[in-house]
């Protein structure tokens, strides 16, 4: 396909008509199969030396699963990808690739619950220490906790559950001078929204399970990045420790890909117009929305998000951890459920539930208030989701 043709034929199409040169199939099959046959013990051997181009084991690589890989990269301007079993395998496989024991992380925070337990794990396991710098001051602070034992940059933007913005290009910089990689979980924007790579970013991460989905029905993960990157990734780290993708899901997917533009740009509509509402709510102390001018980076945002700013929204209610936990339970469209980037809408208490693994001690530092909603705007008609909000909101005046 040309380089050249704009994002949303990009999206439909990926790097090359979605079809099977086999068979003709208009979409790429479900290769459900563990093994594939070779055509002679010589055939075989070449393919496993590297000689030849081929499949040995679903575990190593599939034909579904490798144009689902080459698209997301393609879609996020990288030159190769590496799809795993969940967003946490795509995290722990970046790390695991750059850092042995001993070398160090610089992480914005706050961060995915999940991710945050990981590094800890990741600490107490095998002597890989995070570092945690504010992401909203991120790129100010960062210069000055860099030493030789730092071997990646971790960040997450906008920040889950806060919408913090980290400046990726002033990142970048940064890290340029001092030879060290970039990391982005780029799972609230999307390629759709933001880039990572064309601002300097070298490694760019998913949770497949949440907008490159969009539908709620599988997980996965998916780390892109430098060709020569991801080949190390996949053979010294995600074969051997078997957090391989499987091709039925990797099906879901691609079908769900089809529709990514639309959906993320009207996921950022209707949440641009919920934040809007709660932010004028006299029972609402705080939105966190970086679309919102008040927003602290809403000038960063405008600058790396293309003008659209997440469907992932959280605010702060008035009264507190108990105020928060009714609210969620009052509503009636938004799922009480801790994914996002589906149809339909959730909303979930972070620190009680996603952010769990924090202590009260950490959820304060990362900024994550006991009173925080967040809600994931699904594809409802917005004004249904703000009648809901205001019902249940205007039933805490007691």
């Amino acid at each position: 396909m040309d380089p050249d043709m704009r994002l949303d034929t990009k999206v439909v199409h990926g790097p090359r008509h979605e079809h099977d040169p086999h068979t003709g199939s208009h979409r790429i099959p479900i290769y459900q199969t563990s093994s594939f046959v070779f055509k002679s013990a010589d055939h075989g051997a070449r393919i496993f030396r590297g000689e030849e181009e081929g499949y040995v084991y679903t575990r190593l690589g599939n034909p579904t699963i490798d144009y689902l890989e080459d698209k997301v990269a393609f879609l996020e301007g990288a030159e190769a990808g590496a799809a795993t079993a969940s967003g946490m395998a795509a995290v722990s496989a970046v790390v695991f690739t750059l850092c042995n024991a001993g070398d160090k992380v610089i992480v914005s925070d706050p961060v995915y619950g999940g991710t945050f337990a990981f590094f800890e794990l990741a600490k107490k396991k095998f002597n890989i220490e995070p570092v945690y710098l504010p992401a909203i001051k991120f790129p100010e602070l960062l210069e000055d906790h860099i030493d030789d034992r730092t071997k990646l940059i971790y960040i997450e933007t906008p920040a889950n559950p806060t919408l913090d913005i980290v400046d990726i290009e002033k990142t970048a910089e940064i890290a340029r001078k001092h030879g060290i990689p970039v990391a982005v979980d780029n799972t609230f924007a999307t390629p759709i929204t933001q880039r990572p790579i064309e601002l300097g970013a070298d490694i760019v991460l998913h949770s497949m399970t949440k907008y490159l989905s969009g539908h709620g029905d599988t997980i996965g993960g998916i780390v892109v990045g430098k060709k020569d990157f991801i080949h190390t990734l996949k053979h010294d780290v995600v074969s051997h420790i078997g957090s391989n993708y499987c091709p039925f899901n990797a099906y879901f997917i691609l079908r769900g890909i089809k529709t990514l533009a639309v959906r993320v740009r009207k996921h950022s509509e209707n949440a641009m117009k919920v934040a809007q509402f709660l932010h004028d709510h006299p029972m609402v102390e705080k939105v966190l929305y970086p679309g919102l001018s008040d927003h602290p980076l809403h000038e960063v945002a405008k600058k790396q998000m293309n003008g659209m700013y997440s469907g992932v929204l959280s605010f702060i209610v008035k009264g507190g951890k108990e105020a928060g936990k009714k609210l969620i339970e009052t509503v009636k469209i938004p799922a009480l459920a801790v994914s996002l980037g589906d149809t339909d809408s959730y909303i979930e208490h972070p620190a009680s539930m996603t952010h769990s693994s924090y202590s009260d001690e950490e959820l304060e530092k990362a900024g994550i208030h006991q009173g925080l909603i967040r809600l994931s705007v699904g594809l409802e008609d917005p004004d249904d989701l703000i009648e809901d909000l205001d019902r249940a909101l205007n039933s805490l005046k007691i």
